[in-house]
């Protein structure tokens, strides 16, 4: 009988475990929608600091995932791209990334505007493609 009671015990702790596993995965969830959405953040954590951060985040944090960056930032990233580019030619997307301490994902969208605008020119295919001042 006594195995009986220790069986019943574990199940109704692991049933109260996953309940409130499952209560906290929606909060999550749910958080996660209002962000995206732009909604106002829930009171539990503390405020707007939160809201605050995912419209302009500070130097060196990253967006939330599917968010764009605002366009003068990335005429700013275009412009420092074409000085660098032009300053030392002849270099690969990796070695310029490196050099203006940015990612090479972060440089995508400035390099095709440079590209489309024939404000530089590239030699080379994928990796090896290195990038010249017209």
């Amino acid at each position: 009988m006594a195995k009986t009671d220790i069986d019943e015990k574990i199940r109704g702790m692991l049933e109260a475990f996953a309940s409130d596993l499952a209560g906290l995965i929606r909060e999550s969830a749910m958080e996660t929608v209002r962000d995206a959405l732009g909604g106002a953040p829930s009171g539990r954590r503390g405020g707007g600091a939160r809201g605050a951060r995912a419209s302009a985040p500070a130097a060196g944090r990253r967006l939330p995932k599917g968010a764009k960056r605002p366009p003068g930032d990335i005429a700013k990233l275009t412009q420092r791209l074409l000085e660098y580019v032009k300053a030392h030619k002849g270099e690969r997307i990796e070695q310029v990334a490196k050099g203006m301490s940015v990612s090479t994902r972060e440089l995508n969208l400035p390099v095709k505007k440079l590209i489309a605008a024939k404000s530089i020119r590239t030699r080379g295919q994928k990796r090896a493609t290195q990038y010249f001042p017209r």
